[in-house]
């Protein structure tokens, strides 16, 4: 059967929660260049933002943010025990999966996205990753989630997009596609 349809998941806070686990990844990181990362500060600047656009916001030089990102890739697997699946939204996408193409828009880095997807063994539930390295633009930008529809050649009408940040969902409202709202899981 020809599927006409599409399901799009954001990966951090939709599919994962992930919070506990890049704040651990990103404070380690930091602490081996020299800075404190407070918990309130990663809530309020960081979580769901590309690493550039928070980093920046600790004063660090380009070559820091660079090494520090490098430092948290690697230290990121270790960190995936205070990971949280949101086995609703595995359901739901397992549930359609015949009727729907199903793809992962993620400004999540593929390393650590692969990671987290093969911790909790579920890198099989999709047919297209589409991760930071794949974009120039990131979110609010729709770039990942349009190359996605074209990719299958399925319209933003025949879409829904998953998303949790405000980030995410101007991204999934700028596409055109529908969009359901993940809060808390």
């Amino acid at each position: 059967m020809k599927k006409t349809k599409m399901i799009i998941c954001d990966l951090d806070g939709t599919l994962f929660d992930t919070l506990e686990v890049n704040y651990q990844a990103y404070k380690k990181s930091l602490y081996e260049i020299g800075y404190e990362l407070s918990y309130s500060f990663f809530i309020k600047e960081c979580y769901g933002k590309h690493y550039k656009e928070f980093l920046s916001k600790l004063n660090l030089t380009e070559e820091e943010i660079e090494k520090v990102h490098i430092i948290k890739k690697n230290i990121y697997r270790n960190n995936l025990k205070y990971a949280k699946i949101n086995n609703y939204l595995f359901d739901i996408i397992e549930s359609l999966k015949n009727n729907y193409y199903i793809a992962l828009v993620t400004t999540a880095s593929k390393q650590n996205s692969e990671e987290i997807l093969e911790f909790f063994n579920k890198k099989e539930v999709f047919e297209l990753f589409i991760f930071a390295e794949n974009v120039e633009r990131k979110k609010p930008d729709p770039e990942g989630f349009i190359k996605a529809m074209e990719y299958f050649n399925i319209s933003p009408e025949k879409t829904l997009i998953f998303e949790d940040s405000d980030i995410g969902i101007e991204a999934a409202q700028r596409s055109g596609a529908n969009i359901m709202k993940i809060e808390k899981f």
